[in-house]
């Protein structure tokens, strides 16, 4: 019985993680098209570059997808 209850805890704990993971979101737009979109990891290519004011880093993706409507290059396309 103490097996099934340490093993179901376990696998609930390892669903979870990864809603825990992603804290961080970023406005960003792609170099080539000028699409801006909303990702949950940093940029590391040159292909994407961060456009939110002063590189800000959201916490959540509803408020990284409000704050893509008001950045100027996001708008202008």
């Amino acid at each position: 019985m103490k097996l099934k209850i340490a093993t179901a805890a376990l696998m609930v704990v390892a669903f979870s993680m990864p809603a825990f993971a992603a804290d961080e979101f970023y406005v960003v737009q792609d170099v080539k098209t000028k699409k801006c979109t909303v990702v949950d990891k940093k940029p590391t290519d040159a292909s994407m570059t961060v456009v939110s004011p002063s590189g800000t880093v959201y916490k959540t993706r509803t408020e990284a997808e409000s704050s893509m409507k008001t950045v100027k290059v996001c708008t202008s396309n």
